[in-house]
């Protein structure tokens, strides 16, 4: 740590507001714990939870950095004294618990994965965050097997276009929701079988259309409350609903729990960060496994929407809560 500067560029979010609250500010560099490793960040993603955090609505777990970011790409530069997979001058992307809007982090050396092949900085940074999400839950609460049929809601946000992508890269069928024609077009592209536009049509009825009544095995919600209803009615027998968002609220007045049981329906959901060290390994070994060689032979990639310097991170938020991206936002921190 010797060779490392004391103090460093951070984001800072102060008592916590709207997007122009987060502000460049002056912090130590982070010391890495027995199993971590320090990180010279080149690249952040921006993300749903980051919003939340910078709202107030999110705070960190116990111990984990207050500042804000949830997921990194960048240069070891120092290891934790228990650390034996990862040298001084390996380039990884990591899953962090908190502080990648900073120009140095620190993450658990088994929640960092090696840039896949061909990847820079910014895509390296775009992958954690959202593959892990969509790996715990659609594939492993979800339990989404080849030849079912998946409906994604938010089919262009950063775990939309990550779960489209990977349903079909495992054998799904993929059904997903977005706000407008141009965004169904976009999951279109993505590989999506069929685009539901539900500014402009009762997404219930047009997956009673396109499956011929079958209905869905799975479903990936980031909506909650309002949709609750609707995403059972939409699910066959020994249906799943994955919950793993609130962004329409988590209070359900009305809500008809009939179909769970005469359909023997599932309804789980998960948050990432509060999960165990040990538990993201877990998931960071099955992506080093399953998903990486399909980055790497270019099945799946990760569409960047936008890039801004990391000044610029209340222009990213704005954005984001602007819902007009297709993709991830990202931070660009450095080279």
């Amino acid at each position: 740590m010797a060779s490392l500067p004391q103090s460093m560029t951070v984001i800072a979010h102060g008592e916590g507001g709207p997007p122009e609250v987060l502000v460049p500010a002056t912090a130590p560099v982070p010391q890495p714990r027995a199993d971590e490793v320090l990180i010279r960040v080149m690249a952040t993603g921006v993300n749903r939870p980051d919003v939340a955090q910078r709202k107030g609505e999110y705070p960190p777990p116990p111990g984990a950095s207050p500042v804000i970011g949830l997921e990194t790409a960048g240069e070891v530069v120092a290891l934790g004294a228990e650390v034996t997979q990862w040298r001084v001058g390996d380039r990884v992307c990591a899953l962090t618990n908190g502080g990648a809007y900073a120009e140095y982090c620190t993450a658990p050396a088994t929640q960092c994965l090696p840039w896949p092949k061909d990847y820079d900085a910014i895509r390296a940074a775009a992958l954690p965050e959202t593959f892990f999400t969509v790996w715990a839950n659609l594939f492993g609460h979800g339990r989404l097997a080849a030849g079912e049929t998946a409906l994604i809601h938010g089919g262009t946000s950063g775990i939309g276009v990550t779960a489209i992508q990977l349903a079909k890269a495992f054998g799904a069928r993929v059904i997903a929701t977005a706000g407008s024609a141009g965004k169904c077009k976009a999951c279109l592209d993505l590989g999506a079988d069929h685009a539901i536009d539900y500014r402009s049509e009762d997404f219930v009825e047009a997956v009673k259309r396109i499956t011929g009544g079958k209905l869905l095995d799975v479903v990936l919600d980031m909506v909650g409350a309002d949709y609750f209803n609707r995403n059972l009615r939409c699910l066959a027998m020994d249906g799943r609903l994955v919950i793993i968002a609130f962004l329409g609220g988590f209070e359900v007045p009305k809500a008809d729990l009939r179909p769970i049981m005469t359909r023997r329906l599932t309804v789980t959901g998960s948050t990432m960060r509060p999960r165990t060290t040990a538990q993201k390994a877990e998931i960071a070994a099955a992506l080093r496994e399953k998903v990486w060689p399909l980055l790497e032979a270019g099945k799946v990639a990760p569409p960047i929407h936008q890039v801004f310097p990391l000044a610029e991170a209340g222009k990213a938020h704005a954005l984001m809560e602007s819902s007009t991206h297709i993709g991830k936002i990202m931070l660009k921190v450095a080279d």
